[in-house]
């Protein structure tokens, strides 16, 4: 599951994920309340500034991303690991664009890798 960190969400017992390089503006870490923070899983700086959330870039953005994932295996699978053991995982984002942001990339990406780990 996705949801924006500006809106309400009921996140359960899922382990809820920060899927951002930067912390979100105008929220407080005692706000957020993440579980996790893998950094090394998020779009690179360069890769965020090319995107730059355009949705024509979309297809691209997601291919470039998924092979950064690819070259961070052993983060992936203590991702899914940690997603396994609370059997569902919050992806949090912070752009306006519910369809095209890094988080709805990861969640896709992780759909996959988590199956095979």
């Amino acid at each position: 599951m996705v949801a924006r960190v500006y809106e309400s969400r009921e996140a359960g017992s899922c382990l809820v994920v920060l899927a951002e390089r930067l912390w979100p503006r105008g929220i407080s870490r005692e706000e957020l309340k993440v579980d996790a923070w893998p950094k090394e899983l998020t779009p690179s700086d360069e890769l965020r500034r090319w995107f730059s959330h355009d949705p024509a870039k979309w297809e691209e953005f997601k291919s470039r991303y998924f092979r950064e994932l690819d070259s961070r295996r052993e983060a992936v699978k203590e991702l899914c690991s940690r997603i396994r053991e609370r059997g569902c995982a919050v992806l949090l984002y912070s752009a306006r664009d519910r369809e095209h942001n890094s988080a709805v990339a990861l969640a896709e990406y992780l759909q996959r890798a988590c199956q095979e780990a």
